[in-house]
């Protein structure tokens, strides 16, 4: 058995529309509607799939809860450029920068969350 990459993930949230705006505003990523009206968050060549709590699709995750995940993205940009702008959304940065163990290295992140508490860390790989 080997596993390449991750496709998707899905986030359970009280309220998707609220959810797409903040996550297209704050980090630039596009909303896709499919299948029947199903609403995801798309990035790179990954997209979240979102649920609306109490309405989720079978099968699902044993216990969906709303501000439970813990996710980490990588950016190109200077984490000052990232920082100047979520400042500029009026959202809280709750921590950061400081320097983390990514993946496949070293990085250095800030965190901060989204309207279902979820944590968010924002983050650039360290070059040595």
């Amino acid at each position: 058995m080997h596993i390449d990459s991750l496709d998707h993930l899905v986030l359970t949230v009280h309220d998707i529309e609220a959810t797409c705006d903040f996550y297209t505003r704050v980090l630039g990523m596009q909303v896709v509607t499919f299948g029947h009206g199903r609403k995801a968050l798309s990035y790179g060549s990954q997209k979240i799939n979102l649920h609306q709590r109490g309405k989720e699709f079978e099968p699902k995750a044993a216990a969906p809860t709303p501000g439970s995940a813990d996710l980490c993205f990588l950016t190109s940009l200077s984490l000052e450029e990232v920082i100047k702008h979520i400042k500029a959304c009026q959202v809280d940065i709750i921590e950061g920068p400081v320097p983390r163990s990514g993946a496949s290295g070293p990085i250095l992140s800030i965190y901060l969350r989204d309207p279902d508490h979820n944590l968010l860390e924002i983050a650039n790989r360290v070059t040595t």
